[in-house]
């Protein structure tokens, strides 16, 4: 699976992310052709050139607009829709649009219907959005990732766009905006923070408009690896344990940092009934549940086992349904959503509240996610 690590030290803008994914490999007629399909012909002139920032160079884009327009929201959607780009591309570029207007929207007290974005509402704009989805479409990216952002002056658009996606907010001393609103809409559309386990193909710089030294953003573009997470598994024989007790055991040991735990009945020695009690723990605290298990159960001793385990995503959403709000966990892979659980205890709730059936409640509520998160 083809994945794309942003790596955003000095920032991240439309025009450095369409200048990394062309350094990267992806033909420039992309970026003509997104022109052409956003019938911006007559607005619009790309220009696309080597540049140094410092000891280093990459791809500089420049969007050049003449007689500059500022639309509406229904307007950018409206071009975006009635686009010859591909359906993958209009879903991302419709998300970033409505990400970038939620955040205006709630910052200037306007609706979204009659909101004019300014700068955010030109050619450039479209351009960007648009375009940066369909490089990494062209170069078949299925999965995106980002690493921590810088912020040494953010804008409130920018971190209004950001909230609620689990983005890292790094703090530094540049007098600038080093992270742009579109720039922050492009990952939070797509993007999951973090960096993956991946084998490298090649690696992109889009070279920004600021002359500063090393003024770059960075794509890695290559194959997602399996990432292994090593654990520790502490596992003992109880036989001799009332199962109230192991019930509380098992509470105390979740509390106290355990990833998880679980508790099987088994046969013991001499045929007496017993249970098999294992312990799953980060390597920082292997000492401290081994010992929590040796003076809180009626074992003698303790077996370790040191294993990886490899891990999907997840992130919680929460979603509005016709009964209410509730919580949903998201399972993701390569970066995209492929499936739901909706938590038990908010459709328990809910449940209690509007005297509907949990089953019903649940079904609700996964339907309301599936559909936000367009797996249906």
């Amino acid at each position: 699976m083809t994945v794309a690590y942003f790596d955003c030290f000095s920032g991240i803008s439309g025009d450095m992310t369409l200048g990394a994914l062309i350094d990267a490999g992806a033909e420039r007629a992309v970026l003509d052709a997104t022109v052409e399909a956003l019938r911006l012909g007559n607005e619009v002139h790309v220009e696309v050139r080597r540049e140094q920032r410092g000891h280093a160079g990459g791809t500089r884009v420049t969007i050049d607009v003449s007689g500059r327009v500022e639309r509406t929201v229904p307007a950018l959607r409206g071009m975006i829709e009635d686009s010859d780009a591909p359906d993958r591309v209009k879903a991302h570029a419709l998300d970033a649009v409505r990400l970038i207007a939620r955040a205006e929207s709630t910052i200037h007290g306007v609706p979204e219907a009659e909101l004019h974005l300014h700068e955010l509402g030109g050619a450039d704009t479209l351009v960007d959005l648009v375009g940066a989805f369909w490089l990494m479409h062209s170069l078949e990216v299925e999965g995106v990732y980002a690493s921590s952002l810088p912020m040494s002056r953010p804008g409130p658009a920018t971190l209004a766009i950001l909230e609620g996606t689990g983005a890292t907010l790094l703090a530094g001393d540049e007098g600038r905006e080093l992270v742009t609103p579109t720039g922050a809409a492009i990952l939070a559309a797509v993007a999951s923070f973090k960096r993956p386990a991946m084998t490298l193909d090649r690696v992109g710089y889009g070279v920004g408009a600021h002359p500063a030294p090393g003024n770059m953003l960075a794509v890695w573009i290559g194959q997602e690896a399996e990432a292994r997470v090593g654990v520790t598994l502490i596992e003992t024989n109880l036989d001799d344990m009332a199962p109230n007790l192991i019930a509380g055991l098992v509470e105390d040991l979740m509390a106290a940092g355990a990833l998880d735990v679980t508790v099987v009945p088994a046969l013991m020695k001499k045929g007496r009934p017993g249970h098999i009690l294992t312990v799953m723990s980060p390597p920082e605290l292997v000492a401290r549940l081994s010992d929590d298990v040796l003076r809180q159960s009626t074992t003698l001793g303790v077996r370790l086992t040191k294993t990886d385990r490899v891990l999907a995503a997840r992130r919680v959403i929460e979603v509005g349904t016709r009964l209410g709000t509730a919580r949903v966990k998201v399972k993701e892979l390569a970066g995209r959503a492929v499936e739901v659980a909706p938590e038990y205890e908010d459709c328990r709730r809910i449940a209690h509240e509007k005297d509907v059936d949990l089953r019903e409640v649940m079904r609700v509520v996964a339907a309301a996610a599936r559909a936000e998160l367009g797996l249906e």
